[in-house]
């Protein structure tokens, strides 16, 4: 008599190569989600700690607009200039129990850093003047460069004219606007609009500051 064979249930070598097959396609495409997720949000985080870097340096600039020394200090002296990635201002310094002394401060974006520098605090104005020159032309070896920011493509500026005595008040291009001349006069600038463009963006973060007690 013939013996009936039985088959043990299981997989054929066919069906397991499939199985495998399938599971790595799984396992890509998982990867490539996973990779995915995980590029967005150091792009996500490296834009916010760059929006957080810029934000402390707007504040920095807000400090020195708010002690800006103004005209009838300065004695008719230039208090600000300001064009594409240059800002120079001065501002004054009131330590407590010691007189108001007056210091320069400069901003400048050089290969996509934006630096801050000042000078050393003075009362007299002869020196100031040899500070303000110094500072314009990038000279003084006292003045200490402290980074601010990186990855900034550029900077750009206008001010605020009032324009009471021509009615024609607005926003002008900063470098063709000057900050020297008698205290309360209409033609001085009372205002500053600074424009951060980071590097890859399109859309600057913009900034505007009042000018100190103009």
């Amino acid at each position: 008599m013939m013996k009936r064979v039985h088959r043990q249930p299981g997989f054929t070598l066919i069906e397991l190569l499939l199985a495998i097959s399938i599971l790595a396609i799984i396992a890509v495409l998982g990867w490539r989600g996973l990779d995915s997720i995980i590029r967005s949000r150091s792009t996500l985080t490296a834009g916010m700690e760059q929006t957080r870097g810029l934000q402390l340096a707007f504040a920095q600039m807000q400090s020195d607009c708010e002690n800006l020394a103004d005209s009838a200090l300065l004695q008719s002296r230039a208090f600000m200039q300001a064009e594409n990635d240059r800002i120079t201002l001065v501002r004054m310094v009131m330590g407590e129990n010691q007189p108001t002394r007056l210091q320069v401060v400069s901003y400048r974006v050089v290969g996509g850093v934006l630096t801050r520098r000042e000078s050393l605090a003075t009362r007299e104005l002869t020196q100031l003047d040899n500070l303000w020159q110094a500072a314009l032309a990038d000279t003084d070896s006292s003045m200490a460069a402290v980074a601010l920011q990186s990855g900034v493509q550029g900077m750009a500026t206008r001010f605020w004219i009032p324009g009471a005595s021509t009615g024609n008040a607005g926003w002008r291009a900063a470098a063709g606007v000057s900050t020297a001349g008698a205290a309360g006069s209409a033609n001085l600038p009372t205002g500053l609009e600074v424009s951060m463009t980071q590097q890859g963006q399109e859309i600057p973060m913009v900034k505007s500051f009042l000018l100190g007690a103009l």
